[in-house]
């Protein structure tokens, strides 16, 4: 059962699937990742067809408490990155799913 899926592994299926070089392969992985997080930063949402929405939404800060000891500390506020899969992608994964 595979665990992890790293950027190099994704960068070999490029080179390997399209034929680019491993290095033309990283570039063209990292401009997508920068184009997706650049986008996020400006307009808070992106929306990419048949897979899913990635928003940026602010939590403010709140009180938590550790459920061992029950002490209490404050969680401060921060920026969180939610992502909802598209129907077509729960559709794909409950189809493949045995």
């Amino acid at each position: 059962m595979r665990i992890n899926l790293t950027k190099k592994e994704i960068i070999n299926s490029i080179y390997m699937q399209l034929g680019f070089s491993k290095k033309i392969s990283e570039n063209l992985l990292e401009d997508i990742f920068s184009l997706i997080l650049n986008e996020l930063i400006e307009n808070k949402k992106v929306k990419i067809t048949g897979f899913g929405t990635f928003v940026l939404k602010h939590k403010n800060s709140r009180i938590g408490r550790n459920p061992k000891t029950l002490e209490q500390k404050i969680i401060s506020d921060r920026n969180v990155i939610l992502f909802r899969p598209s129907k077509e992608l729960k559709k794909y994964i409950n189809q493949n799913e045995g």
